[in-house]
């Protein structure tokens, strides 16, 4: 392994920390960590904040100033090509600050990036490298991926909740599939139950995320 992947995993690993404390209070967004560096010294890094905005870069690059100009992104999910706000996306926000190189774990396949955020940054002749870290990434973000690919949140049991969206109350007469498809589409991606009545009716009925 060459020095300079060493040092291009050790960043990443630091913003994939970032994104892993945030976990539990982004929704509707996910938690993603952003990494700047120039030099090879840490000019600035932020987590998306709780209640999903603002997002990670558009926290870090304002923190790095000038510094952000010419340096490289570290960045756990591929910066959106859109927002549904209209407002500037992040793969523009980072081109404009001069940035020059963002390397990101995890592509993001929602139909606000899907491969247009690292599209826009080269177009803006950024590099861009992507798929370093990416099984740990996958990990952070199985509850987003779950959700996108099944309209409903990942369920799990958890005693405390720790890192989780919600928790799912119901009746475990309730159905249940109809239940979890409503908090999908409100957003939320990682929700628990407590062991129990509930938390058996939802493996009964393939529910509940392994």
């Amino acid at each position: 392994m060459s020095a300079d992947l060493k040092t291009d995993e050790g960043h990443m690993r630091r913003a994939l920390a970032l994104a892993l404390e945030a976990m539990g209070t982004t929704w509707p967004n996910p938690a993603v960590g952003c990494v700047l560096v120039k030099d090879g010294e840490v000019v600035a890094e932020a987590a998306t904040a709780s209640g999903g905005r603002p997002h990670a870069e558009e926290q870090a690059v304002p923190a790095a100033g000038d510094r952000a100009r010419g340096s490289t992104a570290y960045v756990t999910m591929e910066p959106c090509g859109a927002r549904s706000s209209g407002r500037s996306s992040c793969s523009q926000f980072l081109a404009e600050a001069g940035v020059a190189r963002v390397v990101v774990a995890s592509v993001d396949p929602s139909p606000f990036a899907s491969g247009r955020g690292v599209e826009r940054l080269r177009q803006a002749g950024l590099t861009v490298e992507t798929g370093l870290l990416a099984d740990e990434a996958a990990v952070l973000y199985e509850g987003y991926l779950h959700r996108l690919g099944t309209g409903r949140p990942m369920v799990r049991v958890s005693e405390d909740g720790k890192g989780f969206d919600a928790r799912f109350a119901a009746s475990p007469r309730a159905d249940l599939a109809t239940e979890l498809q409503r908090l999908g589409e409100a957003g939320y991606t990682r929700v628990w139950t407590s062991p129990g009545e509930l938390a058996d009716a939802l493996s009964a009925q393939g529910l509940l995320t392994e």
